[in-house]
């Protein structure tokens, strides 16, 4: 029976996990990474893979530094190492050792949006598909021969969360269509063309931050490419306006960039830099929870006045 180690960490990587276990394959070993503070009080909360396999009676390893640890999984002995968004770079020695090879999950078509946050930047660039890859993993970032794809659409409504689970779930189908020929020898795996790469890095501090002199739909996209995480923000008073959902909208303006020119029952109406608009339904004014539209404009909103600007920092 093949022998294969899984390292993961996110939700993602779950599905990939469930699946493999549903279809009776041998994980002798989960490798994900260290438990990590999280919250506002700082609780040491497990990766969701350990949690997933642990329940399911699976070893698991976290290394902080995989590179300067991987001799514990090299005993384990793979025939095969598969990855999903586990989020260190593999190390040489480890790439080599399974007779089978490593691949990795990756949610994107390769060779577009190689790095560690292609989802958002398929939402942030307006994609009307994207998908997922599975290919052998070598030293290059993503850059390794193609074993299989699937292709998914992307709808209006979707934003970053609803995106990830649909690719998670298609991750875990594909790798499931891929493995018995990826065993038995019978696979062809294609050569990515490395002049058609595109990248997607990972989200800095600060790139959250809305430019509403951009076009409109560029606009959307950055709000429905940072929700539910890390999250699109401008500022209000002077103070941070998180921005969780937000559609285009048919109304047009004259007004400065960032000018909120209406507000309606589903939120506030912006103007963008191109004179077109986005309507925001759902945000989180700064020290308060966050609230639709409507809620908004019945509260805390009512002091928002048509004809402010949003977007400009006091602080």
């Amino acid at each position: 029976m093949t022998n294969i180690v899984l390292m993961g960490t996110p939700d993602f990587s779950v599905p990939v996990l469930n699946r493999l276990i549903e279809e009776g394959y041998n994980i002798s070993l989960v490798v994900t990474q260290p438990d990590r503070p999280k919250g506002r009080k700082k609780i040491l909360t497990p990766p969701p893979l350990k949690e997933a396999a642990e329940a399911s009676g699976i070893p698991v390893f976290q290394p902080e530094k995989v590179k300067k640890e991987y001799q514990k999984i090299l005993e384990y002995d793979p025939d095969l190492i598969i990855t999903a968004a586990y989020g260190q770079i593999l190390p040489k020695g480890l790439l080599d050792y399974p007779r089978l090879g490593a691949i990795n999950v990756h949610a994107s078509l390769l060779p577009e949006y190689r790095g560690a946050a292609p989802i958002h930047y398929a939402l942030m660039d307006g994609r009307k598909e994207t998908g997922v890859t599975i290919m052998y993993m070598v030293p290059e970032l993503d850059a390794g021969d193609m074993l299989s794809a699937k292709r998914i659409n992307v709808n209006e409504e979707d934003d970053v969360g609803s995106l990830h689970d649909k690719l998670a779930q298609t991750g875990a189908e594909l790798l499931s269509e891929t493995l018995p020929s990826l065993i038995n020898g019978t696979i062809e795996a294609e050569e990515q063309d490395a002049s058609k790469a595109t990248f997607a890095p990972t989200i800095k501090r600060g790139e959250e931050l809305v430019d509403f002199s951009r076009p409109r739909d560029v606009v959307w996209g950055h709000i429905r490419g940072m929700s539910p995480w890390p999250v699109a923000y401008t500022y209000w008073g002077g103070k941070p306006l998180k921005l969780w959902a937000a559609q285009k909208y048919d109304q047009t303006g004259s007004q400065a960039p960032g000018t909120v020119i209406d507000k309606t029952k589903e939120g506030i109406v912006v103007v963008c830099g191109d004179g077109n608009s986005v309507v925001i339904t759902e945000l989180q004014p700064s020290g308060k929870k966050r609230m639709d539209g409507t809620s908004f404009i019945n509260g805390i909103g009512q002091t928002m006045e048509i004809g402010e600007v949003l977007g400009e920092n006091d602080e």
